[in-house]
Parts: C-alpha cells; sequence; structure tokens
C-alpha cells in the first residue's frame, strides 16, 4: 500500500458523527455499542467530565463582578448574554467571534464545546403523542409526518431507561407516561394550585414536571443534590448530559475517537454511487484542512449548524446543497414562544417553608384543541410551566422602603407566597421562516456566515393571548391577588427549541429525510438533531430528538449489515 493510501486508512472509520450535543452524544453511543467503529467530530474544545466544571461549587461571592453579566459581557455577546451568567459563561459562544446574521430577529444560543448545549439544557423531558404527530395532516399545514406515536414508543422508554427521567404517571393521551424514577415534589402552593385547577376544569392538571435529574442513583451517576447549579455542569452527574453519561458510554467501547477543535466545513458527495463519503474538516485553531471517511454519517450540529453543513455541501448534483432537491432545505425553522404568562402572590401558607433547591418546576399539559379546532382564533396548543416560592431577597428588596438595620432585617424575611407559570406554545412551520448562507460575508474559517430570517405570525400572537388571559385567570380562582399578565414579546430562538429546516416526510418532492431520518436521495446520510423536525407541538423536543437518534442508529446498522448502505 502506498503511503497516500495509509493516510486515508488512518482516517477512515465506520461511521462519522458531527455534533457531540444531545443527539450527538446518543449516535456515537448507540454506533459504539453496536461495534461500529466512530468518530465524534465536536468544533469546540473538549469538556471533560468533572474536570472542566470550574464553576461547580462556586458561592455567589467567588464571582469577581457578581453573578449576572457585566457590560462587557453585554458588548461582546449581545445574543448569548441574554442566557448565561458568571457561573456558565464558559459554556456559551462569544458573539464577536461566532457571527451571524439576522435579516430578522433571532436569537442562536450555542455553545460550541463537546456535550454542546445538553451542559446547559433545561432538562425537560416529555413524550410527544399522536396529537401531535398527525396535526399537520389533519390541519393541511406543512407536510405528514412520516411516523406515528406507536414508532417512536418504544425508543421513548429504551432512551428513558438510560437517562433517568423523574416524573409522575397522569394517564393523560396528549402527553404519554414514561419510564420514570420517582418524581420531585410539589410544594404546598402548587399542591393548592393543582387542586384548585383540576376542581374546576378535569381536563387541566398540574403535575411536577418529568426532568432528566436523577432522584436516585443511576447507571452510575449520584442523584441530584437540589443545588439547581446545573447549567455549570454537575460533579455527581444529577442530570443527564452527553459528558456525564452518553459519551462515557461510547469511550468505554473502545470504539470511539473523539476529535474537539473540528469544524465540519461540509459533506463529501460520490456522484457515481450517491453516497457521502466523508466530510472536510478544518481545524478550529490552526485553520488546517483535513477529510476523513466513512461509510455512514450521522449530522447532529444542531439544527441551524447541521443546515448550514448541508447547504456549504453542494455539487453538481446538488447545486443547492446536499440532499436538496425539494428545495426546502433551510426553510420551516420554527420556536416555542414561551413569553406570555403571569404572575401572582398568595397570603396563606405563611407558616410553611421549603428546603433545598429543586431542579424542576411543575407543568400543566396542553388542554385547548385536544379534539380538532375548537373554535379558538388559533391552531394547536400551549402547555403552562411554572413554580411556586417564597419572594426573596432579591424581590423584597424592590418593594421595600427603608435602610439599615430595619431594613435589612425585613429584607431577609421570607416574603409571601408566588407562582410564576408561562406558556410554551407550538410554532407552525412557515416556509419563509429560513436559514440560507451568505454569498457575501464568511466567519474565520472562511465559511459562508448563516442568515436567519423568522417571525412569529398571527397564530402564534393569538395564542399569547390565550395564555395571558388563561394564566391570570387560573391564579385569581386560586385565590392569588396582585396577579397580572405579561408577554415579554421575545424575538425567535429565545426558548432555544429551534426545530426544522431539514424536516422529515414521506415525499422527496416536499421533505429532505424520509422516516428513518434518512436524506431521501443520499441513503448513508442521517440526521437526528431538531433540525429533522416537521412541527413543533408544544413540548421540550430533545427527548424526541434522543429517541429519534436511537431509532436510525438502529435502522443504520442493520441496513449495514445487510449492505443496503
Amino acid at each position: 500500500m502506498n503511503i497516500v493510501g495509509k493516510e486515508r486508512d488512518s482516517r477512515t472509520y465506520d461511521a462519522i458523527v458531527v455534533g457531540s450535543g444531545i443527539s450527538g452524544g446518543w449516535a456515537a453511543k448507540e454506533l459504539c455499542e453496536k461495534g461500529l467503529n466512530t468518530l465524534l467530530l465536536e468544533r469546540g474544545k473538549n469538556v471533560e467530565h468533572v474536570k472542566d466544571y470550574p464553576t461547580a461549587h462556586y458561592h455567589p461571592w467567588d464571582f469577581k463582578y457578581g453573578i449576572y453579566p457585566s457590560k462587557q459581557d453585554e458588548q461582546e455577546s449581545p445574543v448569548q448574554s441574554l442566557f448565561f451568567d458568571a457561573g456558565n459563561k464558559h459554556f456559551f459562544v462569544n458573539d464577536q467571534e461566532h457571527p451571524y446574521i439576522q435579516e430578522r430577529p433571532f436569537n442562536w444560543i450555542r455553545g460550541y464545546q463537546v456535550g454542546g448545549r445538553s451542559l446547559v439544557w433545561g432538562r425537560q423531558c416529555y413524550r410527544w403523542s399522536d396529537l401531535d404527530f398527525e396535526a399537520n395532516l389533519k390541519d393541511g399545514i406543512g407536510v405528514d409526518w412520516p411516523i406515528r406515536y406507536r414508532d417512536i414508543a418504544p425508543w421513548y422508554d429504551y432512551v428513558e431507561r438510560f437517562v433517568g427521567v423523574s416524573g409522575k404517571a397522569e394517564g393523560l393521551k396528549q402527553l404519554p407516561d414514561g419510564q420514570y424514577l420517582p418524581p420531585f415534589e410539589l410544594n404546598c402552593i402548587e399542591k393548592h394550585l393543582a387542586q384548585s385547577i383540576h376542581g374546576r376544569d378535569a381536563q387541566k392538571k398540574l403535575t411536577i414536571a418529568r426532568v432528566a435529574n436523577l432522584t436516585v442513583p443511576w447507571h452510575g451517576r449520584g442523584s441530584c443534590l437540589n443545588r439547581n447549579l446545573c447549567s455549570r455542569g454537575c460533579p455527581y452527574g444529577g442530570y443527564f448530559s452527553s459528558n456525564s453519561a452518553t459519551l462515557p458510554t461510547a469511550m468505554a467501547t473502545g470504539n470511539l475517537t473523539l476529535h474537539p477543535n473540528a469544524v465540519v466545513s461540509e459533506v463529501l458527495y460520490d456522484d457515481a454511487k450517491q453516497r457521502a463519503y466523508g466530510v472536510r474538516v478544518i481545524d478550529a485553531i490552526t485553520l488546517e484542512t483535513t477529510e476523513y471517511y466513512a461509510r455512514i454519517i450521522f449530522l447532529n450540529a444542531s439544527t441551524i449548524a447541521t443546515t448550514a453543513i448541508l447547504l456549504n455541501s453542494t455539487s453538481s448534483r446538488f447545486p443547492n446543497g446536499l440532499g436538496n432537491d425539494s428545495g426546502e432545505l433551510g426553510h420551516n425553522l420554527m420556536d416555542h414562544h414561551s413569553y406570555a404568562g403571569a404572575y401572582g402572590e398568595h397570603r396563606g401558607f405563611a407558616d410553611t417553608y421549603y428546603k433545598g433547591r429543586r431542579p424542576c418546576g411543575f407543568i400543566i399539559p396542553r388542554f385547548r384543541n385536544l379534539r380538532g379546532h375548537e373554535g379558538l382564533p388559533f391552531l394547536r396548543g400551549y402547555n403552562m410551566q411554572g413554580h411556586g416560592e417564597r419572594q426573596e431577597w432579591q424581590e423584597r428588596g424592590q418593594v421595600l422602603d427603608g435602610f439599615g438595620t430595619v431594613f435589612k432585617d425585613q429584607l431577609t424575611k421570607p416574603g409571601p407566597w408566588t407562582v410564576w407559570m408561562g406558556g410554551w406554545g407550538e410554532c407552525l412551520p412557515y416556509h419563509d421562516n429560513q436559514v440560507t448562507l451568505s454569498r457575501e460575508k464568511k466567519d474565520r474559517w472562511g465559511m459562508p456566515m448563516v442568515k436567519i430570517s423568522f417571525s412569529y405570525r398571527t397564530n402564534e400572537h393569538e395564542m399569547m393571548e390565550d395564555i395571558e388571559e388563561t394564566a391570570m385567570q387560573l391564579l385569581e380562582d386560586a385565590g392569588f391577588v396582585n396577579v397580572y399578565g405579561f408577554n415579554y414579546s421575545k424575538a425567535g430562538g429565545s426558548t432555544v427549541h429551534e426545530m426544522g429546516t431539514a424536516r422529515m416526510g414521506h415525499d422527496p418532492n416536499t421533505s429532505v429525510l424520509n422516516k428513518f431520518n434518512q436524506l431521501h436521495a443520499v441513503k448513508n446520510l442521517f440526521v437526528t438533531d431538531g433540525s429533522c423536525m416537521a412541527s413543533s407541538a408544544c413540548q421540550n423536543p430533545s427527548l424526541t430528538y434522543m429517541a429519534l437518534t436511537a431509532r436510525a442508529c438502529h435502522f443504520a446498522v442493520e441496513a449495514l449489515k445487510r449492505g443496503d448502505l
């Protein structure tokens, strides 16, 4: 064999996974456990579990300038600083170093490191139901999902058993139950609100959130200590992340090669074989370009980044982006809206408090349009998420008058019980909510800058109005006072649930991926992150990404065994 052949062999794997976040970590785990020699490419720095959580044990006074973003942070990262604080800033990108173009406002939140945003996610884990998978078909919007709940239910079971999801079964058709660890407990004001809501309307039910925080030790990881410092990285493995769970499992097989600081610029395509054969990688530090090769490729760089890679992967066969025969690549971008809701105070339970900082709140599962369109001015629906607590010094300081010892004494006493609750609403897939690439502007790695154009429409705004009015009513009915509604009216992306842009579907003429997350036209290329979604439902989506990834990996390996790929 000549030298060139040896060098190529050293860069050839059974599988390549691009991105190490929630779905990429799952792809790496599944492929490695199934015996595939797998290369995991991550564009950011390496983050080792425990070792690289520098602020995990910091107290508020350990931060030089306090916990909130500084003016310099806001200037350097006007988008990311809306979401980070001094304790987790190192897990978010710098906007100046990673610019993008907002044709219409959109907050693109990113974490470029091994583990991606699995280190800072909200950990809410909810299944979809056929109410969600059938919605596009029934409403005549977008394209029909090529799968139904029965197709993904076993994979929900599978990932929940590994992740460790705490929660309570409630027997709701619109929010199917799963494989749960013991739930966290509602506090007294949340129980009061739950009783009030269910007593007035049996269709509405308040229950504890279902979250990837462990209430018991699980698969070698320690249980949650109720510190609620999850986004700094948990040394105990008390919440699920790629770093604490999937990547150590993949590494233990001996089949994983992890390559951080590897910016994937494009997927390489063989016209004659009609297959992808590798990826081109730019070293994030040296800018050196290298190619890696594999029989199957999983793109899991996150919704917008994955689509940008596909759009940048052009050839004579695919002049408008790899697999883009339908012209739908980049279109149908979605993000939940979670900006409307209500807040109120309650004068009861003054002799009751709580211990610890529970890492989750409550959820009121969707109750609108459960039996089709119910005469409301909007399609689809929303769930409500929130939490009850007693006012602490931060809130008390805004309403108390005085100074000196008396003021300090008042400030350190708990205030009244309060509840904050907001609606997480579905966003419809609009064709002109889209991601494209700039023809003129490039980033520091010579890649076209991403352009994002996004807006909510009448359906979402009508839903927000209903959320605000309903949330206020629920609180007032439960005896809350000083109730006020709100709508923060934030830009898209602010819920950090971006989805769509490479949607699944039955028809190659109207979708990018088939029912197994394969590109219709490139059978050995799979996409299982948020870009594959054909609609957004109203549930937090990460559990569905994980289930789709595990399902696609199983399919891909079986297809390899049959020689189909």
